[in-house]
């Protein structure tokens, strides 16, 4: 061992002016008036332990020397805080941002924030570099012959948009696709849904898509709305939580501290998952599943509940239907069969169900795990009605928890660009045009000239995950009149989408690819292209201001924090200097001001507030929402309740559904379908949305099964003039409601009129109806089990084989059984999955590009079983082949760990900027390319497609190694 000795400088003896608090000085006036990097502040500040230690009580300008400074001058530079929120997962977490002469100098803990409470994870601990990022896009870029050259703005407006034009002009306007994303605050979404509409397309999509979309499908068609029914905090009243294909240790760092408070409070805590995660050991039950049978355990679970009357039998009585349909599938679950195709002992299974059953209230919580699974969407049912067969949905410390994956991927898909609806999920049909038509102030047949056709017009468009499909796909397959021939990035990355040599094929045949974001994103770099490619900054979230609703519904205010760097642009102002140059700029912000080409904010935010009653974003202003956002500190962090203040009465970010108008001050929900509290204290029943009867039985809820103080205390359908008159409720509207009313249901009632007499008469505006455990629309209206299409047990694919093919599915075919009729078990033998780092978020170009995180994990990797590592000759660090049936290989560096069990592999998806084997350095525009670049594990992943949404599968797929 060498022993180094201390100098005299170093030992606390330095003269006056040299040493430790020369340096220290010196180096805290340095950060604060420039960007540097922290080991370079480190090594140029010297400091000791406890020179560090006192120096973090201490604000920067506290050891400075003492100046005489121009009074002005000083109040410019005296420091603000801007309230912001973090822009990685769906958590919420608030970040205090400390600003002075427009720089960004320091983050400060929110501690009065309800959902962090003063708390970061290692992301939201960095986002500071997010908004003075050096890997940025800095100006317009275009391709030529291979490299990208600066451009302006109005250059690049105005050849992207003749290009656009000419497509147009020459294939219709379903020729173009828009993939926004989810990093968009509301205002932003909703702009970017209506953008598309006048365009003419409903070949618009987000991020949901690849994430949740299963969920929302799932969720909404059993209970009624696509949801998280609870929040994080309200796991402090949990039992028992089981986690399910979700690790939010990593994937939600933030939210596991609510759930750890939940263990220390005496909860039970289950996890289910085929790798040994950091959530897994805090639990005590852990069950390790063959990915792809999530539906036979949970029909193992609830055969033990049902063999032992652990069912809530009052509350299926009263509030479900078709569980009788369930039972009899559930029978089939006998626990030597659920053991064979899960791998889990029987034991397991028993002890996990007791473990709900015995704990009530208990918490279901899932995430992509669960999700993103050919038959996601049957998952996503199956742990609905799990929840349902024990009462714990409408019950606080139950529910059915999603936690969501980007910032504002719940509001994204509540208000934006999604291909089937229009926001709030008003659907394509001609009413839901004619009500959108009114409230933009434009004609409906004005909307309907911009569309290829009526039967276009009301027909969903093409998804995020089959786009290239739209490109490469023979045109006589493809239910539109043209093939997609450009296609828009805006603020999604490709890396996070499957099958990526088909994609860079469909780049390559592209007209013109468009990249909008910060970052230019894997696409600048992986296309293969010479010309036709654009490049445009847009600002980050911490560069505007806005709303954005966190997983649990609740709606926050974004302050901007700077202005935006270097010559990026909002996402607003992007989309009027577009509109402007197709031409219906005026019609795009009728209702909306514009200053200095830049939609107001507030503006889009009124606009969904008049728009959006179905989902209940018309209570949620932008003055009662700055006003949380001011007051964070008087919001209870368990309830999400303010006691006292301004707010009183209302639940923190006033969580959708927000009832009525702004005026009628409903508090928000904090807990979906509780009929425990009055409607306008936050209950609700489950949603009247498929008519009152099926096959003759009752749809509407038993009688007794209302919300507190209801007046009619039974099962009723949902609100419209016809229900009011016949109610004797009609008088309670004043002449001007009525006269909106006239011919209206509560969903298109502009006045809001229908709503707020519901209401006042304790009821709901939607109905109160029954939970359905049997959806007869769906491929199987219960769920069962489907061997994955890549499944390595072939005895267990003739006995639960997928789905038919489908000629057309969302616009084109989709393959299910020619896929699954093909074996590449023997050739490819090891199962391989992905999921989450707690350094990095999606795509990762972000974070890849933050030197912060980009230190903590610097290598894509792969996870094998010391089991497999052997007979492969595999070892930690070393570079390793992954090669997959698509014919991808992939070069990772191998990490031996019994975290995952023989024959089962995984890794992470955020990774992307090489391409097997190569690194695509060379590619990117000059300073923009990440930090850290690897595989992206998705040019490996094979073909599938969830039955309902078109999520892709990423759980389950086959590989083998090879030693390089």
């Amino acid at each position: 061992m060498t022993v180094v000795k201390k100098s005299a400088a170093s030992a606390g003896a330095a003269p006056a002016g040299n040493g430790v608090g020369h340096a220290l000085r010196q180096g805290l006036a340095r950060a604060a008036s420039s960007t540097i990097k922290r080991r370079s502040f480190l090594l140029r500040a010297g400091l000791t332990a406890g020179a560090a230690g006192m120096a973090r009580h201490l604000p920067f300008n506290v050891i400075d020397t003492a100046q005489a400074t121009d009074a002005a001058a000083a109040a410019a530079a005296a420091p603000v805080t801007k309230h912001t929120v973090c822009t990685h997962c769906s958590v919420g977490c608030s970040v205090e941002a400390v600003v002075s002469n427009g720089v960004w100098i320091r983050q400060e803990p929110a501690f009065d924030s309800p959902f962090n409470m003063g708390a970061h994870c290692a992301k939201g601990a960095s986002v500071r570099e997010h908004g003075h990022g050096e890997h940025r896009l800095r100006y317009p870029m275009k391709l030529v012959a291979g490299k990208y050259v600066r451009i302006s703005w109005e250059q690049a407006i105005n050849e992207v948009g003749d290009r656009l034009l000419d497509l147009r002009e020459k294939a219709g306007p379903d020729s173009i696709m828009m993939i926004g994303g989810s990093k968009h605050n509301n205002e932003q979404a909703y702009l970017m849904r209506k953008w598309a509409s006048f365009w003419g397309t409903n070949n618009c999509d987000h991020q949901a898509r690849i994430c949740h979309s299963t969920t929302v499908a799932g969720v909404a068609q059993t209970f009624g709305y696509g949801a998280m029914t609870n929040s994080f905090n309200d796991l402090h009243y949990s039992k028992a939580v089981m986690f399910i294909g979700s690790n939010p240790a990593e994937a939600h760092p933030i939210s596991m501290l609510h759930a750890l408070h939940a263990k220390e409070l005496g909860a039970k805590i289950v996890v289910v998952d085929p790798r040994f995660t950091r959530t897994a050991r805090f639990a005590h039950q852990y069950l390790r599943v063959r990915p792809g049978t999530d539906i036979p355990l949970v029909w193992g679970m609830l055969w033990h509940i049902f063999e032992n009357g652990w069912e809530d039998k009052s509350y299926i009585d009263q509030r479900t239907y078709g569980m009788e349909e369930v039972r009899k599938e559930v029978a089939k679950w006998t626990p030597d069969k659920v053991a064979d195709v899960t791998g889990i002992p029987e034991a397991q299974v028993r002890a996990a169900a007791e473990t709900l059953a015995k704990n009530k209230p208990s918490s279901v919580v899932w995430c992509m795990g669960i999700t993103q699974h050919h038959v996601g969407t049957a998952n996503v049912r199956a742990l609905c009605i799990l929840q349902l067969a024990l009462g714990n949905i409408g019950k606080s410390g139950g529910g059915t928890n999603i936690y969501r994956g980007h910032d504002n991927v719940q509001g994204a898909t509540d208000v934006g660009p999604n291909p089937d609806s229009l926001p709030g999920y008003y659907g394509l049909a001609e009413g839901a045009w004619k009500f959108f038509a009114t409230a933009w102030g434009v004609d409906y047949d004005w909307i309907k000239s911009r569309y290829g056709s009526k039967e276009l017009m009301e027909k969903p468009g093409m998804v995020t995950s089959r786009w290239f499909d739209g490109v490469l796909e023979k045109n006589q397959y493809i239910d539109q009149p043209s093939n997609l021939r450009a296609v828009i990035y805006w603020g999604h990355a490709p890396n996070s989408q499957t099958r990526l040599p088909d994609m860079v094929a469909a780049m390559k045949q592209l007209d013109t690819l468009i990249v909008i974001d910060p970052y230019p994103t894997m696409t600048a770099a992986m296309h293969g292209r010479t010309d036709g490619v654009y490049l445009l900054p847009a600002a980050t979230q911490f560069e505007t201001q806005g709303s954005v609703t966190a997983s649990n519904r609740s709606i926050q205010w974004r302050e901007k924090v700077i202005e935006p760097l270097f010559e990026s642009k909002t996402d607003h102002e992007i989309m009027y200097l577009f509109a402007k140059k197709f031409g219906f700029a005026e019609q795009l912000c009728k209702n909306i001001k514009v200053v200095n080409n830049e939609p107001v904010i507030e503006d889009i935010l009124r606009e969904i507030n008049r728009t959006c009653w179905t989902i209940g974003y018309s209570g949620a202003s932008p003055e009662r929402i700055k006003l949380h956002a001011a007051n964070k500190h008087t919001f209870d962090p368990t309830t999400l309740k303010a006691e006292s203040g301004p707010c009183a009465g209302d639940y923190y970010g006033l969580p959708w559904p927000c009832w009525g108008t702004p005026e009628m001050k409903h508090p928000g929900t904090p807990i979906l379908y509780d009929i425990d509290k009055p409607v306008m204290e936050g209950g609700m029943p489950f949603r009247a949305n498929w008519g009152v009867e099926h096959n003759g039985e009752s749809l509407l809820a038993a009688d007794g099964s209302a919300t507190k103080d209801s007046e009619i205390d039974t099962g009723y359908p949902e609100f419209d003039h016809v229900f009011l008159k016949k109610l004797g409720w009609w008088s309670d509207l004043t002449p001007a409601e009525q006269l909106q009313a006239e011919g209206k249901n509560w969903k298109t009632d502009a006045s809001g009129g229908i709503i707020r007499v519901a209401m006042a008469h304790g009821c709901a505006p939607y109905g109160n109806a029954r939970a359905r455990c049997n959806v007869w629309n769906f491929p199987d209206p219960v769920p069962v089990h489907r061997e994955p299409l890549l499944s390595p047990r072939r005895d267990l694919v003739v006995k639960y084989p997928t789905y038919d093919d489908k000629a057309s599915f969302w616009r084109i075919p989709t393959l299910y059984k020619s896929v699954q009729a093909v074996d590449y078990s023997k050739d490819y033998p090891l199962i391989m999955t992905s999921g989450r780092l707690v350094e990095y978020e999606g795509g990762g170009d972000e974070t890849r590009s933050n030197p912060w995180l980009a230190e903590l994990q610097q290598d894509m990797f792969i996870e094998i079983n010391p089991q497999d590592a052997k007979n492969v000759g595999a070892i930690t660090d070393h570079y390793i082949h992954v090669e997959t049936p698509t014919g991808a290989r992939l070069k990772v560096k191998a990490l031996v760990t019994p975290r995952v069990p023989p024959g089962l592999v995984w890794m992470p998806f955020h990774f992307g900027g090489w391409w097997m084997g190569e690194d695509l350095l060379p590619h990117y525009p000059e300073g923009a390319a990440p930090i850290v670049r690897g595989e992206a594990v998705n040019t490996g992943w094979s073909y599938g497609y969830d039955a309902v949404t078109m999520m892709q599968e990423t759980k389950v797929s086959l590989c083998r190694l090879a030693r390089i």
